[in-house]
């Protein structure tokens, strides 16, 4: 389903079962997998390849060099970057355009989630089963099922595969929710973090 008000360029690739919600902008060379919910005034920039089942929330910006494996989720107004150094025209004062630069390659695994208004930076990799809190900045690597918060956001925990925030116990990391039980190692010193 592709909404009578969405833009989905010739050339953008989006599996079947798809949702493309009103005032989406899809552009040429962009994947969307399977099963997706691309959501109200999301971009989709070409280039971007975004996995099967994956939701996007309202006015998402997901720009060129972005991966986004299977199954993640991104809340709404959620910005990924792709350039660490942005600028529009050179000392000399040539405009820089498209072919003057590559983007620089972020990845979000499997089943990670993104809070609402964060902010994700160039180069970075977010991964499996991490979550990433409203409105944080992500500087660096966040490690499969970190949770990170904040501005420049900071490792505070680890995430269970159900979304719930793992408990420390003696025997290892545990989902107060659901039993799962994890051996992922202890959080960094807070002066490290």
């Amino acid at each position: 389903m592709i909404h009578p008000t969405a833009e989905v360029e010739r050339g953008a690739k989006i599996g079947p079962n798809t949702r493309v919600w009103n005032h989406a902008h899809v552009r040429a060379g962009a994947v969307i997998g399977d099963d997706c919910s691309i959501g109200y005034g999301v971009f989709v920039d070409g280039g971007a390849v975004i996995g099967s089942n994956v939701k996007l929330q309202n006015r998402v910006s997901v720009f060129r060099g972005v991966t986004l494996e299977d199954g993640v989720f991104v809340g709404p107004h959620a910005t990924f970057t792709n350039d660490r150094y942005p600028r529009a025209i050179t000392p000399e004062g040539r405009v820089i355009s498209e072919e003057d630069w590559t983007p620089q390659p972020t990845l979000v695994k499997l089943g990670a989630s993104i809070g609402a208004g964060a902010v994700v930076l160039a180069g970075v990799t977010i991964g499996r089963w991490a979550m990433v809190g409203a409105n944080s900045l992500v500087t660096q690597d966040v490690p499969d099922q970190g949770l990170v918060v904040g501005s420049p956001a900071r490792l505070v925990g680890y995430a269970c595969a159900c979304g719930q925030a793992l408990e420390e116990t003696a025997s290892g990391w545990c989902c107060p929710g659901c039993g799962r039980g994890y051996d992922l190692p202890p959080l960094p010193a807070e002066d490290e973090r």
